[in-house]
């Protein structure tokens, strides 16, 4: 196993972890379209002017743009998955790294935590998976835990999806595609990849599906204030939509139902992969430490 940045998953301990294998965050995060789930976020959250400013100028997000992707993702199978002191130890790393970047004021980490939940609920529940509303209204409110780890008052924090579409209402006309959330997406949409990767396999229009899915799964009005941006900035798109869409073409009504469909599809075949391969490493550590190798979150 490679090496990780919060280190490697415990398999020995019988601590289910913060959230535990009954969970509906368990069931969530293990679905196979939580990337596009986890890039709709990051678009999402690029759109409040004041923690995408503060990011833009505190990070190099062009220098490692594959490794700041890939430690994003590990840090929610830590959190998900991982023992109480895995958790804990991976959250006191992201603290700390917001602290010295000056990106925790708790307004700011309020929107990343709502355009995470809203973003990986709604690719879930899109993508043909069922969960009631009960079990959403569960999810978003276990997701309370996820926020406290990053520095917030859970008291602070919507508790049932109601609550969280009424905090997304209300920040919504705040909402900007400023310059540096165009250059973002920009670079999100064709980041660099060796020569190899790009031609010889499929990584690339992979990548350029997962992405403009994602942008097609925003909220329409969301969606049309970053589709202005990026057209005035000269960025190709057909319809309202990114061009690289491929399938993804038409504006207007149609295209919520074209992204359904798409990130449907996704699922589908995604879902037919080894559980081994679909399954980060913080997930099958679970399964081996608590002897749920027979669980069935699908």
């Amino acid at each position: 196993m490679p090496e990780l940045t919060y280190g490697q998953p415990d398999t020995q301990s019988s601590d289910p972890g913060l959230f535990g294998p009954q969970s509906v965050t368990w069931r969530v995060h293990a679905d196979p379209v939580i990337g596009v789930g986890g890039v709709r976020a990051i678009l999402l959250q690029t759109m409040l002017p004041g923690p995408m400013v503060a990011a833009a100028a505190a990070s190099d997000y062009r220098r490692d743009p594959w490794g700041r992707l890939a430690r994003t993702a590990e840090y929610i199978g830590a959190i998900t998955y991982g023992t109480t002191d895995e958790a804990e130890h991976a959250a006191s790393k992201v603290r700390r790294l917001h602290r010295s970047l000056g990106l925790d004021d708790p307004a700011w980490l309020l929107w990343v935590h709502a355009a995470f939940v809203d973003s990986l609920l709604d690719c879930y529940r899109r993508s043909g998976a069922r969960l009631s509303a009960d079990d959403a209204d569960r999810y978003v409110r276990e997701q309370r835990l996820a926020a406290e780890l990053i520095g917030l008052d859970p008291d602070d924090v919507f508790g049932d999806v109601a609550s969280l579409k009424l905090y997304l209402r209300e920040v919504t006309p705040s909402l900007q595609a400023t310059p540096e959330a165009v250059d973002f997406v920009r670079f999100a949409l064709v980041p660099p990849m060796p020569a190899k990767v790009r031609w010889l396999t499929p990584a690339a229009p992979g990548w350029a599906t997962i992405v403009t899915t994602a942008f097609a799964l925003l909220p329409a009005r969301v969606r049309s204030t970053l589709a202005a941006g990026l057209s005035s900035a000269g960025v190709p798109l057909v319809g309202g939509v990114l061009a690289p869409a491929g399938r993804l073409v038409a504006g207007g009504p149609m295209l919520d139902v074209q992204a359904t469909l798409t990130l449907r599809t996704m699922r589908v075949a995604l879902g037919r992969l080894p559980r081994s391969v679909r399954e980060g490493p913080h997930l099958n550590a679970a399964r081996q430490r608590l002897n749920l190798e027979s669980l069935d979150l699908a």
